[in-house]
Parts: structure tokens; sequence; C-alpha cells
């Protein structure tokens, strides 16, 4: 089979669709699929770049060239998507006919390449992985008006593309719901799968990390519980809770520990040095393959998410800090996949923002009650082995793409509802204990 995936970002790069892109077209090679990738090759933050081109190997990845302005401002940021866009409709147009074309939403709407693509070869079929939500998540965090005009012209593209797939994979129920409130083509019904973002299983061995992470003594970790907070600090994530208990416990020997970058990470760092809060520390982004180290040396995971993404945005920090069998603090609105997980297998609090007390007194809790803290360091473990590892979600993925190729949905699925409504949700393995799909997002 010709399979190919176009997303901005590819391994080495540090963005998590990068590296879940790579995990998908990795285990498509190992079943024989000839894979093509559609890259840029500039990099989520400027120091990760990406690889010497591979045009002759399995995966071949096509890197692009794009400006490599940065994410600094609004204008720089849509310079670099325009420049991916147009060499990946070129790139897409003038590839061999691919049996199927599976497109990420970084940058938004590059998934018309792949329609594009279908233009030249009707019996290509398009999947489309859907990790953000546009122009919904740039209207609930003020970037957009709702009533603008370039959230009505975003919709009126997101309506004419869904017409066009012949499935959609969804990262929660709450998006997919959105999505089909909003966009579901009015005259078929799309076949639509939730599948959760996951970690690779052999990243994150069972055995704990003996060596400590390099920079855990300059930063004067030792001896401290560590809340960590791994990765990007973007529009829908909120921390005033989190200082708020960070002050209530600047003296009881805990750290919160920040590690990643983004659009609120210098408010954060400016608000922690005006309250005094030398247990608030900051560090740039580490790579990939770091990440274990500097999860090993955390006793909890810290995740917020704003009350107005819910359904638009899903965390894929958890994965790993669930693979690192960390206990998950998280701050942020019921039902996200978050909350589902952590209200599932009993791997940590979900707690509201403003409740500051709350999140200092489960704080407390783990560091005063190793009992406590080791169990749910192992529920948060099985978590992640039933739920969130690649060798539960990639047969998803598998099962996604022979059904667009037979263009018929497998036996022993019940197809949805007629109309606008899904045709077919795989939620997991039919052998696994991975719970339903409202559930694990």
């Amino acid at each position: 089979m010709r399979l190919t995936i176009i997303n901005q970002f590819y391994k080495p790069d540090l963005s998590p669709t990068a590296h879940l892109a790579a995990s998908l077209a990795e285990h498509r090679v190992k079943r024989r699929d000839e894979v093509r990738v559609i890259a840029s090759a500039g990099g989520y933050v400027p120091q990760s770049g990406a690889a010497a081109p591979s045009m002759f190997d399995n995966p071949r990845v096509h890197r692009l060239w794009t400006p490599r302005l940065g994410k600094s401002t609004k204008l720089k940021r849509c310079i670099d998507y325009a420049a991916f866009y147009l060499q990946a409709a070129l790139t897409a147009l003038t590839i061999p006919r691919q049996d199927v074309i599976i497109a990420l939403t970084t940058p938004p709407f590059i998934a018309w390449a792949a329609v594009l693509h279908k233009f030249v070869h009707p019996w290509t079929r398009i999947i489309l992985w859907n990790m953000d939500c546009y122009p919904e998540a740039a209207e609930r965090t003020g970037v957009l008006r709702e009533t603008g005009w370039p959230s009505r012209v975003m919709r009126w593209f997101n309506r004419m593309l869904l017409r066009r797939l012949d499935h959609l994979v969804a990262l929660d129920t709450a998006m997919l719901d959105l999505l089909f409130s909003q966009y579901a083509p009015p005259s078929k019904a799309l076949p639509a799968t939730i599948i959760p973002n996951w970690e690779p299983a052999a990243l994150f061995p069972r055995k704990r990390h003996a060596e400590a992470w390099s920079q855990a003594g300059p930063l004067g970790l030792a001896d401290r519980f560590v809340v960590l907070y791994l990765g990007n600090t973007g529009y829908g994530h909120q921390f005033e809770t989190v200082l708020d208990a960070a002050e209530m416990l600047k003296d009881e020997g805990v750290t919160f520990l920040f590690v990643g970058g983004g659009s609120r990470w210098d408010s954060i760092q400016q608000e922690a040095k005006r309250r005094g809060l030398g247990n608030v520390l900051m560090h740039g982004y580490v790579p990939k393959e770091q990440t274990p180290v500097v999860m090993a040396g955390a006793d909890c995971a810290l995740i917020t998410l704003r009350d107005i993404v819910l359904g638009v945005m899903s965390p894929s920090k958890l994965h790993a800090n669930l693979a690192a069998a960390l206990p998950v603090l998280y701050i942020g609105p019921p039902r996200s996949n978050v909350d589902d997980a952590i209200t599932r297998f009993e791997c940590g609090a979900s707690l509201r923002h403003g409740d500051a007390a709350g999140v200092a007194a489960f704080i407390r809790s783990l560091k005063s009650d190793r009992q406590r803290h080791e169990a749910m360091r192992r529920r948060a473990r099985e978590a992640f082995e039933a739920a969130y590892c690649d060798t539960r979600t990639l047969p998803l993925f598998d099962e996604v793409i022979d059904a667009v190729m037979r263009a018929t949905a497998p036996q022993d699925r019940r197809p949805g509802a007629t109309g606008a409504a899904p045709a077919l949700r795989l939620t997991a393995p039919p052998d696994s204990e991975a719970p339903r799909a409202s559930e694990v997002a």
C-alpha cells in the first residue's frame, strides 16, 4: 500500500505531533507499506531543526523549506504556515498516486493538500487525524472573534473539507461531537474513530531510570518533592491556581518545575518572580529522548486546561506522565481526556480552577503518605499500558486504514446512525481492557 502522512513537524523535531506521525509511519513500514511523509525542514522550536532529507528511505521524508521565522508573532507564524501550505500542495500534486493520505492539523487545513492529490487521483482515500479545532481554539482563547470574517472563512473550509474525507480520527468524544455538530456532511455519513494520542512503550520501560537528570543538581531538586509541568504553556492552559498553590507550599519542600516553553512562559516566570516564589523553577525544552530521565526525577505531574478549550484541545502530556508512573494533578474542566483517565484509573486528582487549597492539600497528601503515593504511581503505569501506549493505539489505526481501503466498516463493528452522524467509532482493540472512547481521549 502507498501511504502518505502530512504534518508540518516530523522527528527529530520536539513537537508531540512529530513523534506521533513518526510512530505511525514506522509502524506502517513494518507492515510493508510504502510510506511518504510531507513535513517542514523547520522545527517547532528553532533549536529542534530537522534531520537530513531521507528521500530514498522508507519512510521517504519530503523536507520542505520554510523561513523558520518562529512563533514569536502571529505574522511570523502565518508566513511559515503559508510557505509550508504552498510547497505541501505542490508536493501532493506531483507525487505518485497514493492509496491513503493521513493529514494532521498542523498547520490548520493542511488536509486540503490531500484533497488536491485526490482531485488528480480520485481513488485515493483521505483520513483527517484531528489534533486541534480551528477556528474554535482561536475563538475561545480570544485570538479571533466568532463573528469575524476569518472565522466564517475557516468554518466554510471545514464544511467543504469534511465532505471530502473518507474517515475522521479525533482525540476524544468532546472533540468529535464538536466537529460533527458544526461541520457534519449533509449528504453522507462520515465514518469517525476516537483514538487517543500515545507514547512508545519502548521509550518507557517498567524499570525506572537509574541515571539522574544532569540539571537536577544545578536546579537544586535534591530532597525536594517535585511537581513537574512538561511541555507547552500555551493559550489553552491556565496557571493562576498553580501559582497560588505554590505560594501556599513555598516553605514545605515542594518545587514546581516547568520544563518547556510557550506563549504563557514569560508571564508565569514574571508572576513567580513578583511573588518571590523560589519554589517555581523554569527550564527550556529538552530533547524527546531526555524526557524519561526528567520525569524519573519528579514525584507528581501537573496538567492544566482552560475551561473554554474543552473539546478543541486534548493535552498530550498525559500519556508520557502516565508512562513514567507519575500521579497526575489536573486543574481544569471535567469531562476532558485527563479528567476521564483520572476518574477511571484513580491515578491522580482532578481539581477545578480556583481551588488552590485543594491543589496544596493533594500535594501534601502525596508528600506525607508514601503508601498512597506509590499506589497512585502503580495505577498511572497501569493506565498507560491499558490505553495510552503504541501497542494499544496503533492497531486502531490499522483498522481505520483497512476500513477506508475496503470502503466499508469492519464486520465486527456496529455502524452508527445514518445521516450526518459518525458511521464508525473504534474505541479499542476488541480484546483490550482499554476504557470506552469517552474515557480515554
